[in-house]
Parts: structure tokens; sequence; C-alpha cells
């Protein structure tokens, strides 16, 4: 069976395999910081473990379930090291001057960039009106960040 684990800072996709008296632990895939069992994923362990048959539907559920950030709680580790790390690529993004993208001497790269920020221009939008979509769960939290 198959389960995400903790290991330091990192998450990884972990299966039980039984040798004997011996039970083997077999790392499939290092998740990252935040556990995204992503396509990609699926992909590269079905590939590397051909043999090893995974719940994917399930373990996604367990880790979405674990993502989850309760935004009520502003002193949880999570809601702080969020909010520091969108202080930090506001900050990051506040120096990033035009002229930076025309001097580059890649022009994909400078390309990737300009398609990277529309991306966040787009997702910021969404998740927005979803903090003001009525009064229901979002709707307040907005109104409080507003007044700040």
């Amino acid at each position: 069976m198959a389960f995400v684990r903790r290991k330091g800072n990192s998450f990884y996709l972990v299966h039980n395999v039984r040798k004997g008296d011996k039970v083997k632990q077999i790392h499939l895939a290092k998740l990252g910081e935040r556990a995204i069992i992503t396509d990609r994923v699926v992909r590269e362990v079905s590939k590397k473990h051909p043999f090893v048959e995974l719940n994917w539907r399930a373990l996604r559920e367990q880790v979405n379930s674990s993502n989850q950030i309760d935004l009520a709680d502003s002193d949880s580790p999570a809601v702080q090291k969020l909010v520091g790390e969108l202080r930090e690529l506001n900050l990051e993004l506040a120096d990033l001057f035009p002229p930076i993208l025309r001097i580059s001497e890649s022009s994909a790269v400078a390309r990737e960039l300009l398609l990277q920020l529309r991306l966040l221009q787009s997702t910021l939008q969404v998740k927005l009106s979803q903090f003001d979509y009525g009064r229901g769960r979002g709707g307040t939290a907005s109104s409080q960040l507003r007044r700040r």
C-alpha cells in the first residue's frame, strides 16, 4: 500500500514491500515541500515501477486533504509561511523592471517570464474573485483584508 510520508521539509510517495519477515520501503517519488501528485508524477512512477499498483484517486484525495490551509488561524505556521512567501514574491516582482527583459540575451527567457506573469495575473484574478464571492467563507475575509 502506498502512502505519503513527510521527511524533513519534503513529502515523499512511498510503498511498503514485504521481503520475508522484513518490510522495505520503496521511495516512489519526491513530492516536494507541498505534497502534490501531478500527472507527471503519475507517469514517472508508473514508468519506474510498473508492477506497483496504486490507487491514484485515493492518494490524491489524501494529499489534497492534507494540503488545506486554515486561513482562520492566523498563528498557524502554514498561514505565516504563505503570507511570507506572498510578501517576498510581491517584493521580487516590484524590483523587476521591463528594461531588464529587453537587455536579456535570451528572448526565450523574456517570453517565459511574461507568460508566467500573465498566468500569475489570471490566477490572482480567479482567487480574488473567489474571496469576493458572496458573503460565504471568503466574503468576510475579503472585507477584512480590504480594510487594512
